[in-house]
């Protein structure tokens, strides 16, 4: 597969990527319920477009990513924040995910931001070690935050600086 072409969504990506939510959905790293249809709009007044990238692979959406401020305060206004990352099962392996991530990291720079943070469920094995391939570290662990399929799973924070 070549190499994913990663731009901002959309509106007309909305059907693809509710799609890929529900697709990829799993416990190792969703804390909502798996929606079934008919899926709700992906975009709304709080997940704009413009708050998302897409990366795009053999024609198709392969991934996306949500970049956001963590906060609307103007004190936190130099962060921010990974709030999604999905991948299309038939992408994996293949870079997506870590092509999103680097222009995610790009982007921010790109507004200001000067710190990178993100919350992955302490089993996502997977996740944690793209995260830390990439310089996030692990800035705290909410113990047994969420119960998920019948067991307790920890909330796991990471961060980075975005200087180069």
């Amino acid at each position: 597969m070549p190499e994913p072409l990663i731009r901002a969504a959309l509106p007309s990506d909305d059907d693809a990527l509710s799609r890929l939510d529900h697709d990829t959905w799993s416990f190792l790293h969703a804390v909502t319920p798996r929606q079934e249809p008919p899926f709700e709009p992906f975009f709304d007044s709080r997940h704009r477009p413009q708050d998302y990238l897409v990366a795009e692979a053999a024609g198709r959406i392969a991934g996306y990513l949500r970049l956001a401020p963590p906060t609307p305060l103007a004190c936190n206004a130099h962060v921010r924040q990974i709030q999604g990352l999905a991948v299309h099962d038939w992408a994996r392996g293949r870079g997506v995910a870590r092509a999103l991530l680097r222009a995610a990291m790009e982007k921010a720079r790109g507004e200001g931001a000067v710190r990178m943070t993100l919350r992955v469920l302490g089993h996502n094995e997977p996740a944690r070690t793209l995260y830390e391939s990439e310089g996030f570290v692990v800035e705290g662990v909410l113990p047994g935050e969420f119960f998920l399929d019948r067991r307790y799973v920890d909330d796991v924070l990471m961060g980075r600086s975005l200087d180069v």
